[in-house]
């Protein structure tokens, strides 16, 4: 928790709730939990107890602190709608984003359910709260929803999408993003971005409906897409056809777009080359020029001498995945796997302008 933040889609990260527990294949290789996961049984330390869930009350007003307005990260570290957290304490972490209305809170679950159910239900105790303190300090006025939180879904791949999009879009909020990171799939956003409306007009009576309403994907309630692959151990590649399919869709529907990072992998094409073996090869990330074959094994598990055959999709070597037959990702580690996408770092924001009605 810091009042500066190193993810490239925030300021600063508040965590009141600590720890989480998997619901999906996007949380196999959780930071949060490798990282609490050191620290677990070290006397003294916020992970002491490793990632099981933990209430910080006494880091509930630690926003109030920040003068300067700045983006937050709610729960990094957790998951804010996590079964074991009371409803009476999200109430309370809500009132402090209600508290401060210079800073915009970026809220992210994977608890979709929960999300839907219980937001229409924190309205009532934040008004008591507003009326209660109207007899003393009232520090603003209360909005509903409030108007300086993003409410926002993980989704890794369509299965999710379907699951968790339509639970966002039922819930009262302001602005909604989707966290597409790790991204394990295509993912069609077309039902939810307008797209599949806008469709069904053809040349300028496409472009004339598209101007009248200004922004499709913002009027359909989506207004920020995130997407990025996996990094850390055990990362799984992101082929870049996935990332390319939701700018592409976002650019359509006027939402903006954040590509966040490519990962451990960065995706390279494989070319016809008559002068490697098979016929193929690519242009290695780390220099020079490689073939993507392999080695095969015999019954005992040992290498066949001089067996060697062109990779499959799928198939693994020590350093890469073949993604599809004109496409290999090569391990490189994040930072130099980097985060452009086609030459460009896309890096956009929701502003005032494109905030949608609950």
């Amino acid at each position: 928790m810091s009042d500066r933040s190193a993810i490239e889609w925030t300021d600063a990260t508040w965590n009141p709730v600590t720890g989480c527990t998997k619901v999906s294949p996007g949380c196999d290789h959780c930071y949060a939990e490798t990282f609490a996961g050191r620290w677990r049984g070290t006397p003294g330390h916020p992970f002491e107890q490793g990632f099981n869930i933990r209430l910080w009350p006494e880091r509930l007003d630690l926003p109030l602190r920040w003068r300067k307005p700045r983006k937050i990260f709610v729960t990094s570290m957790g998951d804010l709608f996590h079964e074991q957290v009371p409803d009476e304490f999200i109430v309370e972490v809500f009132a402090r984003m209600w508290w401060s209305p210079q800073h915009t809170f970026q809220v992210l679950t994977k608890r979709h359910s929960r999300l839907r159910s219980l937001l229409p239900r924190i309205e009532a105790p934040l008004r008591q709260m507003e009326t209660d303190l109207a007899l003393t300090d009232c520090p603003t006025p209360l909005a509903w929803p409030l108007p300086n939180v993003l409410l926002g879904v993980s989704v890794e791949d369509q299965r999710r999408a379907n699951l968790r999009i339509p639970a966002l879009l039922q819930t009262p909020a302001t602005r909604r993003f989707l966290s597409c990171e790790p991204l394990f799939g295509p993912v069609d956003l077309s039902p939810w971005l307008g797209l599949e409306w806008m469709e069904s007009f053809e040349g300028w009576g496409q472009e004339m409906f598209a101007s009248l309403s200004g922004r499709v994907g913002i009027a359909g309630g989506l207004h920020w897409i995130i997407a990025g692959g996996e990094s850390g151990p055990g990362a799984r590649p992101m082929h870049p056809d996935w990332a390319r399919t939701l700018r592409d869709q976002c650019q359509a529907a006027g939402v903006p777009f954040l590509f966040k990072q490519w990962g451990e992998y960065l995706s390279v094409p494989v070319e016809d080359d008559p002068a490697f073996f098979g016929g193929r090869a690519f242009d290695h990330p780390r220099g020079g020029r490689s073939a993507p074959v392999l080695r095969e094994r015999g019954r005992s598990g040992t290498f066949r001498a001089g067996v060697t055959r062109l990779m499959l999709p799928g198939e693994a070597t020590r350093g890469g995945v073949l993604l599809d037959p004109d496409t290999i990702a090569i391990r490189v580690g994040k930072k130099r796997a980097g985060r452009q996408l086609d030459g460009r770092t896309w890096v956009e924001f929701p502003t005032t302008t494109t905030m949608g009605t609950p």
